[in-house]
């Protein structure tokens, strides 16, 4: 057991040892200071980092034309193979016309296609527009038979997108 007088120093000894009044008393490992906070390096290397990514990458998320674009790509492929496999399921052929900026189908019993053709969400006619300023070209009239088969090779572009949309002629395959 200490006596007070001997506690009352080795609180004054504890309290010199925060403070730094004592730093000489105190043995050399005790003497690290305990860093907060960042180097200058570590401060400058997330400044360059944010630097490339407003530079790179953040004026993509601003410019909707490649998502436009590559939603009506889609959107325009996902069209053309329901018109094939409607053409099958309903025995008849489905007529595909394109406009500057849609894609339109039709059926009809014969070659000649009149009737317009619902979509799946009970739009009549069954007609898909690009957005924006995004455009198709190379598209000319079609049609798939009963079998499925196109009565043309396709090869459609979509602007602003480097992919282009295929039917194939034999199959009616579209990718």
């Amino acid at each position: 057991m200490r006596s007070s007088a001997e506690q009352v120093e080795a609180i004054k000894q504890e309290a010199g040892h925060f403070d730094g009044t004592l730093a000489e008393a105190r043995p050399i490992a005790s003497r690290v200071k305990v860093q907060r906070g960042f180097t200058l390096v570590e401060l400058i290397t997330i400044m360059v980092i944010i630097g490339i990514l407003a530079v790179v990458a953040i004026p993509r998320f601003f410019d909707n034309s490649i998502f436009d674009s590559r939603g009506f790509y889609d959107e325009a492929i996902s069209t053309l193979r329901y018109a094939q496999k409607t053409a099958v399921a309903q025995h008849r052929f489905v007529c595909v016309a394109f406009g500057a900026s849609s894609i339109t189908l039709t059926h009809g019993a014969t070659n000649a296609c009149g009737s317009n053709l619902t979509s799946p969400m009970g739009q009549t006619p069954y007609t898909v527009n690009a957005p924006g300023s995004v455009t198709l070209s190379n598209g000319t009239p079609f049609n798939f038979d009963a079998l499925g088969r196109a009565s043309a090779a396709q090869d459609i572009t979509v602007s602003g997108f480097t992919q282009h949309i295929l039917v194939v002629a034999e199959t009616g395959y579209v990718h």
